[in-house]
Parts: C-alpha cells; structure tokens; sequence
C-alpha cells in the first residue's frame, strides 16, 4: 500500500495509471454533502498497521455527511463494541450498492446504500452474527439478521445470491 505521491515520486506511475485503476484525492474534493466515507473502520484494528491501511480510496465511499457524521458513526463506535463484546474474533464484511449517479465527472459512484455486517464465535462457543444497512441519502440505519441482509443485497445487486459467511453463521 502506497500513497499516490509515493507511486508517483518512487515508482515512477503516472497519475493517469494510478487514475485508471482507482478513485484518487483530487476526485473526492469539493463535495457538497459527501464525505470520504470508510467502509472499513479504522477504530476497528489493534494495530496502527491496520489502522493505517484503512486510509486508502480503496476503502473510500462517497457517503452523505448527515449519515456518515450520524446513524453510520454511531453504528461504528456503539453498535459494533457492544454486539461484540462477548466475541473473541469478530470478523466484519462492509459493502456499498453502486447508485445511479457519481462524482469526479464520472469517475466514482456514489452507492444507494452501505451496509456491513459480522459474524463471531462468542466467549460461550456460540456463534452471533448481524448486519445493517443504510440508504446514502439518510441518517438512519436498518439493523437486520444476518439472513435479512443477505436477503436484501441478493435483491438489490441481482446477480444471485448472496452468502457473506460460513454456514456456521446464524441466519436468524
């Protein structure tokens, strides 16, 4: 992982490559009601490592600042550590439904919804798991099963089901 100037200054790759292949900074400036927002929180990682790694366009959105600043920031910093709490390794999958408009001229959709979801053995051996999804153009979340996202991403993605964890994983 590297920063666009590294690419550009180290590695000799051209701002037109880097361009091709994904969102770049001068894409995400002067938005009006978006933020950069993180699929992958960097609150969620132990190490500065992984911190550092969630702060990449890679693992950039553009989400509406109400929703991000909001529901969303609330979903990141209450909803997952108490639904965790009992978990001893909660593994998390966070996506984005491409929208019908973008920014950057173009360049970078601006999804419908963003949601997530996790599954976890817990302290007592038992498996939990839960998602949530949101509308872009709201500040509220939907929390669901992990059955009803599932359920929802297959009906909004529409190329066949989805399954986002093991079996092992409650549905229900």
């Amino acid at each position: 992982m590297e920063t666009e100037a590294t690419l550009r200054e180290i590695y000799s790759v051209s701002e037109r490559d880097i361009m091709q292949s994904q969102a770049v900074y001068q894409d995400y400036l002067h938005l009006k009601n978006l933020d950069r927002g993180q699929l992958n929180p960097a609150a969620h990682h132990d190490t500065q490592d992984g911190r550092y790694a969630t702060f990449t366009l890679t693992n950039t959105v553009p989400m509406n600042t109400e929703l991000n600043n909001g529901a969303w920031h609330r979903y990141e910093t209450e909803i997952i550590p108490k639904k965790s709490k009992d978990c001893q390794t909660t593994y998390a999958i966070v996506g984005a439904v491409p929208g019908n408009s973008s920014i950057a001229s173009g360049r970078v959709n601006v999804p419908s919804h963003i949601w997530a979801s996790a599954c976890c053995k817990t302290n007592n051996n038992t498996m939990i798991a839960w998602g949530v999804i949101a509308q872009n153009d709201q500040n509220q979340i939907q929390e669901l099963t992990l059955g009803e996202l599932e359920d929802t991403l297959t009906q909004r993605y529409k190329r066949g089901p989805v399954s986002l964890f093991h079996e092992d994983c409650p549905r229900k």
